[in-house]
């Protein structure tokens, strides 16, 4: 058995509960104030998507899915899919920024637009997010960075944190939540697709590869075979990020077309 197996009832998945309680909580605050006292109320569709976003995180890690990525690799695959790459999107199209502050501060600025706030001109820079999405996925799936989460808590929250974090990074300049400012563009598209190859690399890896990747899981007692459950995994994250990905780049593609062209703008402006 791994030397560590990780108890989502612990003091992390109690930390999370706690954490996802809270902001919940504000949001829910948020919301119902705007949708009382503002001429732009946020959509219930919208308060929805933040709920499925913050619920697909909680179910990473303070579920017992949280507790199982020491005996199977594929639910460590479920994990970093909801933290990277379902959570985040779902979060930020909630608008969370607009709704948390007004829940916690009724401040009348937030919704003008005059709340301080770094724009996505520095934190949503495409070479910078597409980076640091990339070095987070393939870092902490080299086998010792791997086995070194696995068998410490306190490097397994790191991983987790990194995850989410760099998931919220790499989904900003897509979903472009308020306070950046709507920009659509073609290299968005071209940013989603060259963010599927570092994953297609991996999952084909996992998939193909007679050999055992993470000989961790040979010491494990799960009933599955490794290699069927590597597989298994490398299937799932490939099946999930084209899908997920070919999904927003349709979106962005989309609200392109749908947009006036330049020549149009500077038309009706005349």
């Amino acid at each position: 058995m791994a030397s560590h197996v990780h108890d989502a009832s612990g003091p992390w998945g109690v930390g999370l509960t706690v954490a996802v309680a809270v902001l919940a909580a504000g949001y829910a605050r948020g919301w119902a104030w705007l949708s009382w006292s503002s001429a732009n109320p946020i959509p219930a569709w919208r308060a929805l998507s933040f709920y499925a976003g913050l619920g697909s995180a909680w179910v990473a890690v303070a579920s017992p899915i949280g507790g199982g990525d020491g005996r199977l690799l594929t639910f460590h695959m479920v994990q970093h899919l909801l933290l990277m790459t379902i959570a985040p999107p779902l979060i930020f199209l909630g608008e969370p920024v607009i709704a948390l502050w007004q829940g916690w501060a009724h401040a009348d600025d937030a919704v003008s637009g005059s709340f301080p706030w770094p724009t996505h001109q520095g934190l949503g820079h495409l070479a910078v997010c597409w980076l640091a999405a990339t070095a987070t996925l393939v870092g902490w799936h080299i086998p010792a960075a791997f086995t070194l989460a696995l068998n410490s808590p306190a490097w397994h929250a790191v991983e987790q944190v990194s995850f989410f974090v760099s998931g919220l990074l790499f989904w900003w300049p897509v979903v472009q939540p308020w306070p950046s400012r709507p920009d659509p563009r073609w290299s968005t598209v071209l940013y989603l697709f060259l963010a599927t190859l570092p994953c297609d690399i991996l999952s084909g890896f996992l998939v193909f590869s007679d050999r055992v990747a993470y000989s961790v899981y040979l010491s494990t007692s799960s009933g599955l075979a490794v290699l069927d459950d590597q597989q298994c995994a490398g299937a799932l994250m490939w099946t999930v990020v084209t899908i997920v990905y070919v999904v927003a780049g349709t979106i962005v593609s989309t609200q392109l077309l749908a947009s006036p062209s330049p020549r149009h703008r500077l038309a009706e402006v005349a």
